[in-house]
């Protein structure tokens, strides 16, 4: 979404630019007359480099925090070039233009991800079918069923070490923060992405978790969102790309009865937004339109009724 700006950036050499346009979004700076797909090719080609040099005269500007974003679509991170950059990536959004080392996530620094499901007891045979596709970026799966508490216990999966994966029960109880928080609890990895049971995950996204997480600890980051592609009976939502805070050390803990979403001492600060990949929502008309509905009964003024009319409408590009 394009808000008014008057944020300026400096650029190299002493050049300085003040932007009229931002995405409210991402920090994406921009020209009014700017033609989108032209600055996209111009971005795309400098993100393949092996350092990002800026272009005073591009119809676009980003800061390193929003760059560090931007690089992720094509699978890439960045390194501060120096301690100027350091502060500035810690500090979003900095009027220093972007400036930075690049490099392959894929074959970058990892950190250990478990993977964590929230379902119901009707929907554990399908969630443990559907996880020999994520066993190549994970080694530890918790899945906490909403049912009468029971500790944690070990089921084999076919890929999966003998104790890898375990499956816990625990009583939601109109609570989805406090779900959140029990199942983050389960995490061995010092990192943990979430999934409910109607939702799913590329295994291509998956793979490059583990150097998000390295990448996210680097820039002192404690909460990675990933778009989510909400669709409704089949057909992509007008809710996009609905970013969900998914990706999280484990010690980080959820607020909010309903939309829950991570409480981050230092604020927005300590998250960005990853573009490689997307969480697919597989939803019924049926549900989107009792949910709601439901919401608000369990937190008054937070359930998003108005939200419902903008899940049935189709996506509007």
């Amino acid at each position: 979404m394009l808000v008014p700006s008057t944020r300026r950036l400096d650029f190299p050499g002493g050049r300085r630019r003040v932007f009229p346009v931002g995405c409210g979004s991402c920090g994406v700076l921009i020209e009014p007359d700017a033609d989108p797909e032209r600055c996209w090719r111009d971005l795309a080609g400098r993100l393949a480099a092996p350092v990002f040099v800026p272009g005073p005269d591009a119809g676009y500007g980003l800061d390193l925090y929003t760059l560090r974003s931007a690089a992720t679509r094509l699978g890439r991170g960045i390194r501060p070039l120096g301690p100027a950059d350091r502060v500035a990536l810690l500090q979003p959004h900095s009027a220093r233009a972007a400036q930075s080392t690049l490099y392959d996530l894929g074959s970058a620094e990892r950190r250990p991800v478990s993977l964590g499901l929230i379902c119901r007891p009707a929907e554990r045979d399908a969630v443990l079918a559907a996880l020999p596709a994520q066993a190549a970026w994970t080694d530890d799966v918790a899945i906490l069923l909403d049912a009468p508490a029971a500790p944690a216990r070990a089921v084999e999966v076919s890929g999966f070490a003998p104790g890898a994966v375990r499956v816990a029960a625990r009583t939601l109880d109109g609570d989805f923060a406090a779900q959140r928080n029990a199942l983050q609890a389960l995490a061995r990895s010092p990192w943990m992405l979430q999934l409910d049971a109607d939702e799913a995950l590329d295994p291509a996204t998956g793979a490059l978790l583990p150097a998000l997480a390295a990448l996210a600890e680097a820039g002192a980051i404690v909460s990675v969102g990933l778009p989510r592609r909400n669709r409704v009976d089949g057909i992509l939502s007008d809710v996009y790309p609905d970013v969900q805070y998914r990706l999280n050390r484990a010690g980080t803990r959820y607020a909010g009865r309903v939309h829950e979403r991570p409480g981050l001492p230092g604020g927005w600060k300590q998250s960005f937004i990853a573009l490689h990949g997307a969480i697919d929502h597989a939803l019924s008309g049926a549900h989107v339109r009792a949910r709601s509905q439901r919401y608000e009964a369990l937190d008054p003024g937070r359930g998003r009724i108005e939200e419902r009319d903008a899940l049935l409408r189709p996506y509007r590009a």
